[in-house]
């Protein structure tokens, strides 16, 4: 009995373990319209050196962007939307952009006051204008 009841306890603590790990908040620390998910450790690492994708503003995308484009937006993330959605601003414009938390960068917070680059994929469809990032720089 007494060996049983210690078993509970470890599986109930190591339950509460698991639970507090899934309650991390997303790396975004700026203004929410979401509660907060679960999110998934950031992988380390990764390129640091110049880039053929063109630098675009949020206007330029929107204006001229291809389906599948790859580009890089320099600005502010500027709200968190619900889900992977958050809006993103320029001095040209806002655009929806979808980031997974495993983008946001290793073992860093981004407020709403932060200048990041986003690199990514334009998503332009008939319903719906999205910017899909594949990865998150802070700009100093």
């Amino acid at each position: 009995m007494r060996q049983t009841a210690s078993a509970l306890a470890i599986a109930a603590l190591l339950g509460l373990g698991s639970a507090t790990a899934f309650a991390q908040p997303s790396a975004y620390t700026g203004p929410s319209n979401a509660p907060k998910a679960a999110a998934a450790p950031a992988a380390p690492g990764g390129y640091a050196g110049p880039s053929s994708v063109p630098l675009m503003t949020v206007k330029q995308l929107l204006d001229a962007g291809k389906d599948d484009q790859h580009a890089r937006l320099q600005g502010r993330i500027v709200s968190h939307d619900g889900g992977d959605r958050y809006t993103f601003e320029d001095a040209t414009g806002r655009i929806t952009v979808e980031i997974d938390d495993e983008d946001f960068p290793a073992g860093q917070t981004v407020s709403a006051q932060q200048r990041v680059e986003l690199l990514g994929e334009f998503d332009k469809g008939l319903r719906k204008t999205e910017f899909e990032v594949d990865r998150i720089t802070l700009i100093n």
